[in-house]
């Protein structure tokens, strides 16, 4: 049954936030500077914050691709993509925000694990919408990320706004797309597809000859899936 005519209802006011279809040509990184600047004149600009976990653990599968690390990503109530985190509150700092919607979406112990400002790798900034988003990135250890992913299915917000984490494929398999690459091809909410990039290239996961190959493989093979969809 298509539930479509029901509407928004009470959640048209956040219906344009990460949605479908959003280009990263519509987010501008922005320095500590221009963010200070937006704010001052700037009505009504909202923030959201969202984080990437992630451990370094080299592990060879099938003893042939190097698994360069372990990264967390989540399938979102919308189907899409993206990292745990979301608005912030009216009144709450961006670094609070984070910390409480980890709480909330993966049952992140804040007493062990909170964000700080010292995680803080980006800003960017979505004109059209007034969205200042801020990304977070903190590293943990192997054994504490496995436990995370466990503790996530008794969080407070699976279920409803999260659907279950995503470990991303850091390799690359014989034909050059499968793994990573084709893992770009994905839908992504907002600006998560460039949020993982960086965070991959700043968490030294990727050096930057390794990522520009799996983008140039990504990136020809979204091109492929297209032209087969016009034919």
């Amino acid at each position: 049954m298509n539930m479509a005519h029901i509407g928004w209802g009470h959640l048209k006011d956040s219906e344009g936030y990460g949605k479908l279809g959003d280009s990263i040509n519509d987010y501008r990184a922005v320095t500590k500077e221009e963010l200070s600047t937006l704010e001052s004149s700037t009505i009504n600009l909202k923030h959201a914050a969202h984080g990437m976990i992630f451990a370094k653990k080299s592990n060879l599968l099938w003893n042939l691709y190097d698994q360069k690390g372990l990264v967390m990503m989540q399938v979102r109530f919308d189907g899409l993509l993206g990292f745990p985190g979301g608005l912030v509150d009216d009144g709450e700092k961006a670094v609070d925000g984070i910390n409480r919607e980890m709480h909330e979406e993966i049952g992140l112990d804040l007493h062990k694990y909170s964000f700080t400002e010292n995680h803080h790798i980006a800003c960017y900034y979505q004109e059209m919408k007034k969205m200042i988003l801020h990304f977070y990135l903190m590293e943990v250890s192997p054994e504490d990320f496995a436990t995370l992913e466990q503790k996530t299915l008794s969080a407070e917000e699976y279920g409803i706004e999260t659907c279950g984490i995503v470990r991303v494929p850091l390799f690359t398999m014989g034909d050059g797309v499968r793994g990573f690459p084709a893992f770009l091809a994905n839908q992504f909410a907002g600006n998560a597809r460039a949020e993982l990039i960086h965070g991959l290239l700043e968490a030294k996961l990727f050096s930057e000859s390794e990522m520009g190959t799996a983008l140039k493989a990504y990136k020809d093979y979204a091109e492929s899936i297209k032209s087969k969809t016009h034919l």
